[in-house]
């Protein structure tokens, strides 16, 4: 881990805003506005155990800024989520969906939990529990949840359900990440994995280099990562490695293979939470390194795609000479510290609430879809993705270049000027 004090996922997230609030010139009231959450909710969720015993689990919701639309943002189930972590993640939520111009806020949500070590019937409780604390805060006009973090469709279909049951009433558009036969949308799975990509296709073409001469390392192996590694092979670059948490082991390892990983092979020997099987792994012939060896691979491409705080001040310098582009495909993987050695290498950063904003764009056209209750076929969603993504993109590129500012600046200066244009608008400063 990083040395010094304990890392603050909220406090990183407001120093990236001050940064840029300078920058905007904005004026108090605009900047104490931005720099904190409209409102949070903390609460109890008791839970009937298998047991028969009661135990109380933590719950979170923080709605950040809605002056755009209702409040967008996940649940992850965590068994160190804070408070802190979830401030963090609804403010980035509020620029991402700013930065793709979606008309939604940011919002996220959390218990603390380990799903690892709950039977369904009692996940099930938690996610009844957590729509009964708030089902008067939240709902298709004001606060759309959908799955982050060991969360996923069974989970939300869960929440949809008690919401529903509490209104008496079809409210499919409450909450997103369904299954696809439930009011989910096709290409959601994919969403965030192909957004990111579609970023970098469009980075390599500024730069001058063409897909099938790059590699990469790639940080978690989850759904971001996994969909990701399969659209940048289709563009036909190549993966050496890609790093994994050993649930059994508690810690992570790095998987690399020279010829490049076959991602349908691994897929064969992972778990449901993106965990390798490190045995059959080296059976297959991968070289099994250290959990944090995947920064120091020697590739063109480095996607973060795991959480957040995992390019620090302490090992941004094992970054490879090499390396032309970082793609974060997670929340927050880059510390301030870490930022300005990055920016002082000139690698080219595709910052994550531009990177990533591929799922809350799907999350988004899913929401239209199920409040209009018509459904669009796949192609036509990963189109209508593309197309957002690519315009986002050049946005941030071209603001970048004409004020000379480095991308994730760039990124920051037009979520946020979009974001504080709302709140002056609405009068609310």
């Amino acid at each position: 881990m990083s040395s010094g004090k304990a890392f603050n996922p909220f406090e990183m997230a407001q120093a990236q805003f001050d940064k840029v609030a300078d920058i905007l010139n904005l004026d108090e009231a605009t900047r104490d506005l931005l720099r904190n959450p409209l409102r949070e909710y903390v609460f109890s969720i008791p839970v009937r155990m298998d047991d028969g015993k009661t135990k109380i689990f933590r719950g979170f919701r923080v709605q950040h800024n809605d002056s755009r639309g209702p409040n967008k943002g996940g649940i992850r189930f965590h068994p160190h989520e804070t408070i802190d972590t979830v401030r963090a993640l609804a403010m980035w939520m509020t620029w991402k969906c700013a930065v793709v111009n979606i008309p939604l806020g940011g919002g996220k949500g959390g218990v603390v939990c380990d799903p690892h070590h709950l039977s369904m019937g009692e996940q099930e409780q938690i996610c009844r529990g957590w729509v009964r604390q708030l089902a008067k805060n939240v709902g298709p006009l004001q606060d759309v949840p959908a799955p982050d973090v060991m969360t996923n469709a069974q989970h939300m279909l869960w929440m949809l359900d008690e919401f529903e049951a509490i209104y008496g009433a079809k409210y499919p558009g409450f909450i997103t990440g369904k299954p696809v036969g439930m009011g989910g949308s096709l290409g959601r799975t994919e969403a965030t994995g192909y957004g990111v990509i579609y970023t970098v296709r469009e980075a390599l073409k500024e730069l001058g280099i063409a897909p099938k001469d790059t590699t990469a390392s790639v940080q978690g192996f989850g759904n971001v990562a996994q969909y990701a590694i399969e659209l940048y092979l289709q563009l036909g670059g190549k993966v050496i490695c890609v790093s994994s948490w050993d649930h059994g082991d508690q810690c992570s390892y790095t998987y690399k293979k020279m010829s490049g990983i076959n991602l349908q092979e691994l897929l064969k020997i992972t778990d449901k939470f993106g965990g390798i099987d490190k045995t059959k792994a080296k059976e297959l012939g991968y070289e099994i390194l250290d959990g944090a060896a995947w920064i120091e691979q020697d590739v063109d491409i480095l996607i973060p795609a795991a959480i957040e705080n995992q390019i620090r001040e302490d090992n941004v310098t094992k970054i490879s000479k090499k390396v032309k582009i970082i793609a974060e495909g997670a929340n927050g993987p880059t510390t301030p510290e870490a930022d300005k050695v990055i920016q002082e290498k000139r690698i080219f950063v595709i910052p994550d609430f531009l990177a990533n904003a591929g799922g809350v764009t799907c999350s988004y056209f899913e929401q239209v879809q199920s409040n209009m209750n018509y459904f669009w076929e796949k192609d036509e969603v990963l189109s209508k993705l593309d197309t957002k993504m690519t315009a986002a993109y050049y946005a941030v590129s071209e603001l970048a270049k004409k004020k000379k500012l480095y991308m994730r600046d760039a990124a920051y200066v037009i979520s946020i000027s979009r974001v504080a244009q709302a709140c002056r608008d609405r009068g609310w400063v």
